[in-house]
């Protein structure tokens, strides 16, 4: 299928609904208060008729704008991806050299960190797009990158993307809209530019025509607007969904936002922190004072109160007098109850995302080990192992086609029919202190060897760094000793072996 029309409506409106959806989400997640008033100008109340905080029309010129926000939404996105990607997951092969170059690929192009930033995303927009590309100019290998959802117009079959189109707005000094779309398809990537204004995609014209396309009409050449990528049954782009379904629109193949169905409790959290700093302003120390302990700053300057003063002079006011002294004026502030409701709704926002209370720090604060804190958090461990099966079928393809292109652009000669395979790494990680004690009690009761136990304690070594550490351990603890019969240096330790010293 070829790249849209000259005059196509943008963005389309096949998935419309969506767009309005992350608009939505997107003003939550950046937490920008212009943004917020812009999303609601035509929303403004609850289903229970009540008005929006963010609903509600601006102060007038010369008046304070009392609103406040709480990054609440920032913080679930920022969570969800942490409990995801906080620690790098592991991406294996069989083949040793092909492993070598994985390894490569991934850690100079810091895919680990392109995974975090992507989950980030996608919680807060219901799905993100993996894509591979690449540039000579930068750099000898294909690079992984990630395309937030509201820029990108995919196509499914049977749930399965089929094909994708990415835009992006270059920058223009007039009312002309530049647009640049990215089409992916199997086996080929399609490149054009078009000039139209903010509803239009316009005409399309060459790729020289703007400065920021231009390099990549210098390198296409002879190609044209196509790219020939080489692998005619792969599809140089992914889809991950946040989690399925979408329960806004039951039948899109799009993933579902965290915030969905959030949104007013989001606002309500706002209202509940304004508030509270409301009482806070009032509660403000001040004093009520007469007339005459005014000094007059001159005819036209008003008169002011020195509060600093010790000495007054004696006001000719009859004792009996009422309301003619200084009088503190502090109202109270409601503590408790603005922290009760901020948490509860906090508690119920998150509890909706599919996470534990305890994971954004309600509840017990008290130190515990991994252990208990996956008990505590069982929750949101639920929702990181759904969110991972989401995610592992779309990075291994990814990195499959990276391997494949790199040695189709000639980057390396590495075997590619190997599917790479993800083992996400662990969302909380063990206590040191409960893991030596883990190894004390093994070591007394003699139930693992020293292999073994330089395991527990390294999960990430290969067997030769762990080999290493037990022939150190061998030679340090004297138990490394020669064959008394033949001389011969002592046999490395078979993995599950227990070893005792030769005198036992």
């Amino acid at each position: 299928m070829p790249l849209p029309e000259n005059g196509t409506p943008w963005p389309p409106a096949q998935f419309a609904t969506e767009y309005a959806a992350m608009r939505v989400d997107d003003a939550w997640y950046a937490g920008d208060r212009t943004r917020l008033a812009a999303v609601y100008t035509r929303d403004q109340l609850r289903p229970d008729g009540r008005r929006r905080l963010w609903g509600r029309r601006p102060p007038a010129a010369g008046q304070r704008d009392d609103r406040l926000h709480i990054p609440l939404a920032a913080d679930i996105a920022n969570t969800s991806a942490s409990l995801l990607f906080s620690e790098p997951p592991t991406f294996t092969v069989d083949d040793t050299a092909t492993q070598a170059r994985l390894d490569e690929l991934t850690e100079a192009g810091g895919v680990a960190n392109a995974l975090l930033e992507a989950a980030e995303v996608a919680a807060a927009l219901g799905g993100v797009f993996l894509r591979v590309t690449w540039d000579t100019s930068l750099a000898a290998r294909p690079l992984l990158t990630a395309v937030h959802a509201d820029s990108a117009l995919p196509e499914f079959r049977f749930g399965i993307l089929s094909a994708v189109t990415f835009w992006h707005e270059l920058p223009s000094d007039n009312a002309t809209v530049w647009r640049h779309l990215e089409r992916h398809e199997p086996g080929r990537i399609l490149h054009g530019l078009y000039q139209g204004d903010a509803d239009r995609l316009g005409v399309r014209v060459p790729l020289v025509e703007h400065p920021e396309v231009a390099s990549l009409a210098d390198s296409l050449g002879e190609q044209g607007d196509n790219i020939e990528t080489g692998l005619p049954d792969a599809l140089t782009a992914a889809y991950v969904p946040n989690m399925r379904p979408n329960r806004a629109n039951r039948g899109s193949p799009l993933g579902r936002s965290d915030y969905q169905g959030a949104h007013d409790l989001f606002d309500a959290l706002d209202s509940t922190w304004s508030s509270w700093m409301r009482d806070i302003r009032l509660a403000r120390a001040r004093l009520i004072v007469p007339d005459g302990y005014l000094r007059s700053n001159g005819p036209g300057n008003g008169a002011t109160f020195d509060a600093d003063r010790e000495i007054w002079q004696t006001l000719n006011i009859p004792p009996t007098e009422t309301g003619t002294g200084i009088t503190l004026s502090q109202f109270g502030i409601r503590v408790d109850e603005h922290q009760q409701t901020a948490e509860a709704i906090v508690r119920q926002a998150v509890q909706g995302a599919g996470y534990s209370a305890q994971t954004f720090g309600l509840g017990d604060a008290t130190a515990a080990t991994a252990t208990e804190v996956v008990a505590r958090e069982r929750r949101s461990m639920i929702t990181r192992d759904t969110k991972a099966r989401y995610w592992a079928p779309a990075v291994a393809d990814m990195l499959h086609v990276m391997l494949r292109l790199d040695r189709t652009l000639g980057f390396s000669t590495v075997a590619t029919g190997e599917r790479p395979h993800i083992q996400f790494g662990d969302a909380v990680s063990e206590d040191p202190q409960s893991t030596a004690q883990t190894l004390a009690l093994l070591a007394q009761a003699e139930a693992a060897s020293t292999d073994t136990k330089v395991r527990i304690l390294h999960p990430d070594w290969s067997d030769e760094q762990v080999q290493a550490e037990v022939d150190r351990i061998r030679e340090e603890s004297g138990t490394a000793v020669p064959d008394p019969i033949t001389g011969a240096p002592p046999a490395p330790a078979a993995q599950g072996e227990t070893e005792l010293p030769f005198a036992a």
